[in-house]
């Protein structure tokens, strides 16, 4: 499998999605993004047992193919590379070879199949809105989230869901905070919580 891949453009959408990435978990692949070329369109994945993240980029492939790359050895390769074309070589064994116009680096990836599987979404709810507008809602209502691990359902921000907008709550069970957008488009009503650490 072979791409070229602008090197600024995939440290910024990785960067973005290293957060989910531990490095203390009990499965060594989860320290890894994986990669998956089809159709000149890069996804790359990062999870952990709760969360998963994706991002999209165009790239130049003539071929299609997946493999799974320490995400900290990247990253940190990435960091060091000026702005310019990245041509990424993976050979059968999962060994990448990235050529840049400072030269080669070589590492060992891993077999994307022992990557785990996205957990299927039975009942979904999705809402739209933009990402600025999330950030301003999560920052209005954080300050009030508790940090008592014996009291989960306090930990977190819960939204919910209806064909008026957003709700935002947060407590402490000291400070109750809630926060309303309007600006966002909800198909049906639904609640969920997404924990402080996320």
């Amino acid at each position: 499998m072979k791409f070229i891949v602008s090197s600024s453009a995939l440290l910024k959408q990785l960067q973005q999605i290293s957060g989910v990435i531990n490095a203390n978990t009990v499965l060594p692949i989860l320290e890894d993004f994986l990669f998956e070329v089809e159709k000149n369109k890069l996804t790359v994945v990062a999870t952990d047992p709760e969360t998963v993240m994706k991002v999209h980029l165009e790239v130049e492939a003539k071929d299609t193919g997946k493999v799974c790359i320490p995400a900290k050895i990247l990253i940190d390769s990435l960091k060091n590379i000026p702005d310019q074309p990245l041509t990424f070589n993976i050979d059968k064994h999962f060994a990448v070879e990235l050529t840049s116009d400072n030269g080669k680096y070589k590492v060992m990836g891993e077999n994307p199949d022992n990557f785990p599987k996205e957990p299927a979404s039975d009942e979904t709810t999705s809402f739209t809105t933009t990402s600025s507008a999330l950030v301003t809602a999560i920052n209005k209502t954080l300050f009030a989230v508790s940090n008592d691990d014996l009291r989960p359902a306090m930990t977190g921000v819960y939204f919910e869901m209806d064909k008026k907008g957003l709700q935002f709550v947060a407590t402490d069970a000291h400070r109750l905070v809630r926060y309303k957008r309007k600006d966002v488009s909800c198909p049906k009503n639904d609640s969920l919580i997404v924990p402080k650490n996320r």
